[in-house]
């Protein structure tokens, strides 16, 4: 599916409720669900393990806490994309620590231009990710796969007797006069003999 017809779900947790209707107004409608509005880290909190959030949006101070170990949290622990707007005389201390955990910062006072292009690059940051994600399950899928057949080989040669380049002509050649994928041979092999 194209990144512009994918809907995203984001958290937005700010003091300002005027900070709520800038960052609303900003999101793409196209791209993003309503978002979710919280005050403090203890409803963002609540907030986050009721459901998951793609992005979180987070402007820092809030009335609880600064924001950090949250932020640190939830692209860690929940995966989220985070953008962690921090006053600029602390945001190179801020960015020092949460940079490394995957936590996206930006000074503050920001504009609207610097706002709209942070939210792009973090749509852009989220259809990369979701890339190496699949990327990721196919190459797991394809180990699970060969760890099945070799198994299933092995226990060709040990029940049967064959030899391992045996073992592995058998599997290429029954599963192609059977029409069906080696690892489906496998499986059955694997299923007799267990």
């Amino acid at each position: 599916m194209p990144l512009e017809e994918q809907e995203y779900s984001v958290l937005v947790v700010s003091s300002a409720d005027s900070f709520h209707g800038a960052v609303a107004a900003m999101l793409p409608k196209t791209n993003f669900r309503p978002a979710i509005k919280v005050t403090t880290v203890a409803q963002a909190q609540r907030a986050i393990t009721e459901r998951g959030f793609d992005f979180v949006i987070i402007n820092a101070p809030l009335k609880d806490d600064l924001g950090m170990r949250f932020a640190i949290d939830c692209s860690i622990s929940h995966g989220a994309l985070v953008l962690f707007l921090i006053s600029n005389e602390i945001h190179g201390d801020v960015y020092s620590k949460v940079a490394e955990h995957g936590v996206f910062t930006l000074p503050k006072p920001i504009n609207r231009q610097s706002m709209e292009n942070a939210i792009r690059w973090l749509l852009t940051a989220k259809r990369k990710l979701k890339g190496a994600e699949k990327k990721t399950t196919k190459m797991e899928d394809k180990m699970e796969e060969i760890r099945l057949v070799n198994k299933a080989k092995w226990l060709l040669i040990s029940k049967e007797g064959l030899l391992e380049p045996e073992a592995h002509r058998y599997l290429e050649k029954e599963a192609m006069n059977r029409c069906v994928s080696k690892k489906a041979l496998a499986e059955e092999i694997v299923k007799k003999y267990s």
